[in-house]
This record gives C-alpha cells, sequence and structure tokens, in this order.
C-alpha cells in the first residue's frame, strides 16, 4: 500500500472550487461590469465624434465646456462603477495563479478599460489646436484627475486567487474540526470547509473502538492513475484498506483532508457494512 501521509503543515484540501452559486453571482456583476464599461466608452466616442467635428472650438458657446466636462465626469463614474462590480465578481470566482497572464488580465481589466476610456479622448483633447488654450488646460487637468481616480479605483492590489482560497479553506476545516475560532472562515470558502469537517467528523464517530475512543481522521481511497498526484474523477474514501470496494486496487491512505486533495471528495455510503468489515464494533453502540 502506498503510504501517501503528509504533515501536518503540508496538509492541504482539494483545490478550491466556485459554487453554481458564487460563479451565478459573478456571471451577473460581470454582465453589469460590462455594461457599464460600454457605456464609458460610449461616452468617449461622443466626445471623440464632438472633437473632430469642432463642437468644443474657442468660439463656439464658450467652447461647450460644461457638456465637455460632462463627459468625463460620466465616462469616469461608469468606469468606476464597473470596476467595483468587476473586482466584486473576482471575490466570487477567482482567477488561478497557475495561469499568470489570465490572473493578471482578469484582475486588473478594470484598470485597463479604464485606460481605454480616458486615454484617447485626452490625447485629443491636449492635441485640439482649435479649442481655447484656457478650456484645454480645464477639460485636460480635469479630465486626467478623473482618469487617474477611476484607474487607482479599477487597480486590485489585493486580488483574490484559486490559491488563496485553497488555503483559507483549508484553514477554515481545520478550525471547525478543532472546535476554534473560525477566523478563516469568509463566506467564499466556508460552505466548502464545512463539508470536509462534517466528513472529518462522519469519520471520527465511524472508525471509534476500544484503541481509539476519539475515532481516527484515517481514510482509504484508489490512488490516482499513473502516479498522477490526483485523480482525474472524483472517488469515494472507506474507513479502512480491507474493505471490499478496494479489494485488488492500489489504495492511499491519509486524513480525509489529503483525500480530498487526490480527488476522493465522497465518503462511502455503506458505513455499516465497513465498520462491521475493518473491526469497529463499537460504533453504533
Amino acid at each position: 500500500m502506498a503510504d501517501n501521509k503528509q504533515s501536518p503543515q503540508a496538509d492541504v484540501t482539494k483545490a478550491w472550487k466556485a459554487t453554481q452559486d458564487q460563479k451565478g453571482s459573478a456571471t451577473r456583476l460581470r454582465i453589469f461590469a460590462v455594461i457599464a464599461w460600454a457605456i464609458a466608452i460610449a461616452g468617449e466616442a461622443v466626445g471623440i465624434y464632438f472633437l473632430m467635428h469642432h463642437k468644443f472650438d474657442a468660439g463656439n458657446n464658450n467652447g461647450n465646456m460644461p457638456l465637455l466636462i460632462g463627459l468625463l465626469v460620466g465616462i469616469a463614474v461608469f468606469a468606476i462603477a464597473g470596476s467595483m462590480m468587476w473586482k466584486a465578481a473576482n471575490r466570487h470566482d477567482p482567477a488561478s495563479k497557475a495561469e499568470p497572464f489570465r490572473y493578471f488580465v482578469q484582475n486588473q481589466l478594470g484598470a485597463i478599460i479604464t485606460l481605454i476610456a480616458f486615454l484617447p479622448l485626452l490625447v485629443l483633447i491636449f492635441m485640439d489646436k482649435d479649442m481655447d488654450p484656457k478650456n484645454k488646460q480645464i477639460a485636460g487637468g480635469v479630465g486626467a484627475v478623473l482618469a487617474v481616480i477611476a484607474v487607482l479605483l479599477g487597480v486590485d492590489f489585493k486580488p483574490a486567487s484559486v490559491e488563496q482560497y485553497t488555503e483559507d479553506m483549508n484553514q477554515c476545516a481545520a478550525q471547525i474540526k478543532a472546535g476554534q475560532p473560525t477566523t478563516a472562515c469568509s463566506p467564499d470558502v466556508a460552505a466548502q470547509a464545512q463539508d470536509i469537517a462534517r466528513d472529518s467528523s462522519a469519520v471520527a464517530d465511524a472508525t471509534k473502538d476500544a484503541q481509539h475512543p476519539n475515532g481516527q481522521d484515517v481514510v482509504y481511497w484508489i490512488a490516482p492513475e499513473n502516479g498522477a498526484k490526483k485523480s482525474s474523477t472524483p472517488h469515494v474514501f472507506h474507513l479502512c484498506e480491507g474493505v471490499s470496494p478496494l479489494k485488488d486496487k492500489t489504495v492511499n491512505h491519509g486524513s480525509v483532508t489529503e483525500a480530498y486533495a487526490e480527488n476522493a471528495i465522497r465518503i462511502t455510503e455503506q458505513i455499516a457494512m465497513e465498520q462491521k468489515q475493518c473491526g469497529f464494533t463499537t460504533a453504533a453502540q
């Protein structure tokens, strides 16, 4: 039997994965964010159109400054709103650091879109030779300040990641099992951590005997195929190596969290039968 037991420091759960509810919330937020960004870019397009048609020229109704400033403010408002919703979506369904390009783009898309929504219009404002110099200075200055604020608000300085959520989920499960304050149990990881803690408790209850009155946190599962670190399909974990479903199989053993790490993520439904086969005769008493 392959001994795959790790030290407590290395104990990790399966990789965190967004639930359907989390994915649904993230999708809705991203749709609203894209709509807000589309409005911001449409505002930029209107500004560029007016510039190209000399609506902000020096002798044209005082350069239509209120209209230009209003466009710049509107672009900033919708760009920031889109960025806030996009960052909230990333909290529900983050990217993985294992894909660096996607991780960067997904987390900093708000800042990228904001630059797109501001930069061409600002360049045209500063290059416009027909605009009154004073109006150009005012509009360019206001636009630059709004752009900087919107870009900074679009940057995610502490982005979430699948890896961080996996670590938090592991800590949360450990705290639940130990009866400690659940300081690591954010709403994003708590449900899946509770699954691990629930299964650990069920295993402990099922493996009580004279030598282990409090039960054990050791389970057995079919080893990943071809020496892989994780099975390609979900497996069931069992109470001991001698149960009939594991006959003639290559078996690993370890804690429930270690089983989850190798994609053995379901406890056996035949607990009573396996208690008898494994000799845990006091569990039902």
